[in-house]
């Protein structure tokens, strides 16, 4: 080998070396692209899933506070206020919170077995759950039963003489009982379309519940002597 042949060998060595060199230094920078295009998209979505939570949770906060300030301005009614007529929506409710509806039966001097004031939570459940005014519900079963509830209802806890082949109907619990009642004033006397609908006021519901002419004046009676105990509160 002659001496142009060995310095043309050595300057290929070198070319060689260059451009793996080259290759390398382009890997390298392949790959810290790489790993930062990674790092970059990775965040990207860690941000943007970050975002979205923030998003969601602002809305669900705001949701919730618009309802709190809705709630706060739905005052209820003041024991005070609570009116009754014999003309009266039997569907409307008072507008008492349970706490005042408590506080009212608590005072009704009749109820001396405090049969009315130890069922006010379930009472005033219900009728939330059937609109059906609660002092209207209060004196019916108080002019069905009793203030102070007959034997025969205690017994049956029948508490608004619901009859079968001229029976009282038996219920296995006061719980049961109640809501029986609850349920039939709302789906036959108190809805129209029920099968002894005859209108929302104490006559309508007379019509097929009880004709009798006194029967009005009686259940009346029996729901303003619940509102005079609003003046004791």
């Amino acid at each position: 080998m002659n001496a142009n042949s060995i310095t043309a060998t050595k300057d290929r060595i070198k070319e060689i070396k260059i451009v793996e060199e080259t290759n390398i230094e382009k890997l390298i920078r392949n790959k810290k692209t790489n790993f930062k295009d990674i790092y970059i998209r990775e965040n990207s979505n860690i941000t943007s899933r970050g975002k979205e939570n923030i998003t969601r949770n602002t809305i669900q906060s705001n949701s919730e506070t618009k309802t709190k300030k809705i709630e706060q301005k739905v005052k209820s009614t003041q024991i005070k206020n609570v009116k009754i007529s014999k003309n009266m929506d039997l569907t409307k409710r008072t507008g008492l919170s349970k706490s005042d509806f408590k506080k009212l039966i608590n005072k009704v001097s009749q109820d001396t077995t405090k049969f009315f004031y130890n069922n006010a939570d379930l009472i005033y459940d219900l009728c939330k759950k059937y609109q059906i005014n609660e002092i209207f519900f209060c004196g019916l079963i108080s002019a069905e039963s009793g203030w102070n509830i007959a034997q025969n209802h205690r017994r049956t806890h029948n508490y608004i003489s619901l009859m079968l082949n001229g029976k009282l109907i038996h219920y296995s619990s006061t719980e049961q009982g109640l809501e029986v009642a609850a349920q039939k004033l709302h789906n036959n006397y108190l809805t129209p379309g029920g099968k002894f609908y005859g209108g929302k006021t104490l006559a309508g519901v007379q019509k097929k519940f009880c004709p009798s002419g006194t029967w009005i004046n009686l259940v009346y009676g029996r729901m303003s002597q619940i509102i005079t105990a609003t003046k004791k509160v």
